[in-house]
């Protein structure tokens, strides 16, 4: 008999890389967008793919006034070394 923790398989370990990284981009996306990193955070753990493309229509539509995404556009700035 083996152990059931044991086996989630390929699949299970997909599904995690997809809610973690959706998790990350929602935080990200909130960010820039002037909402926030924990309300992104906390969509994109409860609400996983959807959460993260949530945030992608705020970020695109709906920035902050004075938040990153509406002072340097929807590509963020790129830093060189010498910036810091």
């Amino acid at each position: 008999m083996t152990p059931l923790l044991a086996d989630i398989g390929a699949v299970g370990l997909y599904l995690l890389f997809a809610w973690l990284l959706s998790a990350i981009a929602a935080s990200w996306l909130s960010n820039r967008a002037g909402y926030g990193e924990r309300l992104g955070l906390g969509t994109g753990l409860l609400l996983t793919v959807v959460g993260a493309l949530i945030w992608v229509v705020i970020y695109l539509f709906f920035p902050r006034p004075g938040s990153p995404r509406a002072v340097e556009g929807i590509r963020p700035a790129r830093r060189s070394v010498a910036d810091g």
